[in-house]
Protein backbone atom coordinates (compact mmCIF):
# COMPACT_ATOMS: atom_id res chain seq x y z
CA UNK A 1 0.00 0.00 0.00
CA UNK A 2 0.81 3.58 -0.30
CA UNK A 3 0.37 6.10 2.92
CA UNK A 4 0.89 9.65 3.17
CA UNK A 5 1.76 10.21 6.65
CA UNK A 6 0.61 14.24 7.73
CA UNK A 7 2.25 15.30 10.93
CA UNK A 8 4.21 18.42 11.55
CA UNK A 9 6.41 16.77 14.04
CA UNK A 10 9.40 15.71 11.51
CA UNK A 11 10.55 12.89 14.22
CA UNK A 12 7.07 11.36 14.76
CA UNK A 13 6.24 11.49 11.14
CA UNK A 14 9.85 10.20 9.90
CA UNK A 15 9.15 7.47 12.99
CA UNK A 16 5.75 6.57 11.66
CA UNK A 17 7.60 6.14 7.54
CA UNK A 18 10.28 4.03 8.75
CA UNK A 19 7.64 2.02 10.44
CA UNK A 20 5.23 1.78 7.34
CA UNK A 21 8.58 0.77 5.21
CA UNK A 22 9.28 -1.87 7.66
CA UNK A 23 6.17 -3.56 6.78
CA UNK A 24 6.55 -3.44 3.27
CA UNK A 25 4.34 -0.45 2.17
CA UNK A 26 5.31 2.99 0.45
CA UNK A 27 5.09 5.93 3.04
CA UNK A 28 5.13 10.13 1.99
CA UNK A 29 5.49 11.93 4.67
CA UNK A 30 4.03 15.86 4.48
CA UNK A 31 4.22 18.03 7.38
CA UNK A 32 1.08 20.69 6.87
CA UNK A 33 -2.02 20.22 5.17
CA UNK A 34 -1.33 22.17 2.21
CA UNK A 35 1.43 20.33 1.35
CA UNK A 36 -0.28 16.88 2.12
CA UNK A 37 -3.31 17.80 -0.24
CA UNK A 38 -1.40 18.76 -3.25
CA UNK A 39 0.51 14.92 -2.75
CA UNK A 40 -3.22 13.62 -2.67
CA UNK A 41 -3.27 13.84 -6.44
CA UNK A 42 0.28 13.23 -6.89
CA UNK A 43 0.93 10.24 -4.83
CA UNK A 44 -2.84 9.08 -4.62
CA UNK A 45 -1.88 7.19 -1.75
CA UNK A 46 -4.47 3.97 -0.30
CA UNK A 47 -4.54 5.44 2.92
CA UNK A 48 -3.67 8.32 5.08
CA UNK A 49 -2.52 8.88 8.63
CA UNK A 50 -3.32 12.32 9.80
CA UNK A 51 -2.58 14.59 12.41
CA UNK A 52 -5.11 16.65 14.30
CA UNK A 53 -2.53 19.70 15.08
CA UNK A 54 -1.47 20.62 12.13
CA UNK A 55 0.41 24.77 11.61
CA UNK A 56 -1.59 26.75 9.35
CA UNK A 57 -4.95 24.13 8.76
CA UNK A 58 -6.36 21.97 11.18
CA UNK A 59 -6.18 17.96 10.64
CA UNK A 60 -10.21 18.75 10.81
CA UNK A 61 -9.63 20.90 7.94
CA UNK A 62 -7.44 18.71 6.11
CA UNK A 63 -10.04 15.73 6.73
CA UNK A 64 -12.90 18.01 5.20
CA UNK A 65 -11.12 18.71 2.55
CA UNK A 66 -10.50 14.48 1.48
CA UNK A 67 -13.68 14.11 2.40
CA UNK A 68 -15.18 16.19 -0.44
CA UNK A 69 -12.50 15.49 -3.08
CA UNK A 70 -12.08 11.38 -2.15
CA UNK A 71 -14.96 10.12 0.23
CA UNK A 72 -13.74 6.65 0.45
CA UNK A 73 -9.76 7.74 1.20
CA UNK A 74 -9.33 5.95 4.47
CA UNK A 75 -7.90 7.88 7.35
CA UNK A 76 -6.66 7.44 10.45
CA UNK A 77 -6.47 10.41 12.57
CA UNK A 78 -2.98 10.44 14.95
CA UNK A 79 -3.10 12.72 17.66
CA UNK A 80 -1.13 13.39 20.93
CA UNK A 81 -3.85 15.99 21.99
CA UNK A 82 -7.17 16.10 20.56
CA UNK A 83 -10.49 17.65 21.69
CA UNK A 84 -13.09 15.23 22.43
CA UNK A 85 -15.09 17.51 20.09
CA UNK A 86 -12.33 16.89 17.39
CA UNK A 87 -12.45 13.28 17.95
CA UNK A 88 -16.81 13.50 17.66
CA UNK A 89 -15.67 15.28 14.50
CA UNK A 90 -13.26 12.85 12.98
CA UNK A 91 -16.09 10.55 13.12
CA UNK A 92 -18.85 12.39 11.51
CA UNK A 93 -16.19 12.66 8.40
CA UNK A 94 -16.05 9.17 8.70
CA UNK A 95 -12.29 8.51 10.26
CA UNK A 96 -10.92 4.90 9.94
CA UNK A 97 -9.39 5.10 13.46
CA UNK A 98 -8.51 7.25 15.93
CA UNK A 99 -4.95 6.71 17.73
CA UNK A 100 -2.79 8.36 20.37
CA UNK A 101 0.61 9.03 18.94
CA UNK A 102 2.19 7.03 21.72
CA UNK A 103 0.52 4.13 20.44
CA UNK A 104 0.69 4.50 17.05
CA UNK A 105 3.56 2.58 16.01
CA UNK A 106 2.93 -0.47 18.39
CA UNK A 107 -1.03 -0.46 17.10
CA UNK A 108 0.48 0.21 13.16
CA UNK A 109 -0.11 -3.49 11.83
CA UNK A 110 -3.66 -3.57 13.24
CA UNK A 111 -4.17 0.42 11.69
CA UNK A 112 -2.45 -0.58 8.42
CA UNK A 113 -5.06 -4.03 7.89
CA UNK A 114 -8.09 -1.97 8.66
CA UNK A 115 -6.68 0.86 5.70
CA UNK A 116 -6.86 -1.82 3.63
CA UNK A 117 -9.81 -3.02 5.04
CA UNK A 118 -12.02 -0.33 5.17
CA UNK A 119 -12.95 0.94 1.55
CA UNK A 120 -12.67 0.62 -2.20
CA UNK A 121 -9.04 1.79 -3.30
CA UNK A 122 -7.93 5.28 -3.89
CA UNK A 123 -7.82 5.96 -7.88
Amino acid sequence: MKILIVDDEIEVASLLARAVESQGHQATVAHDGELALALLTHFSPDGVFLDVRLPEMSGIDVLRRIRALYPELPVVLITGHALPSEIDEARRLNVTDVIEKLHVVKHLSEALGRLKGSTLPFV
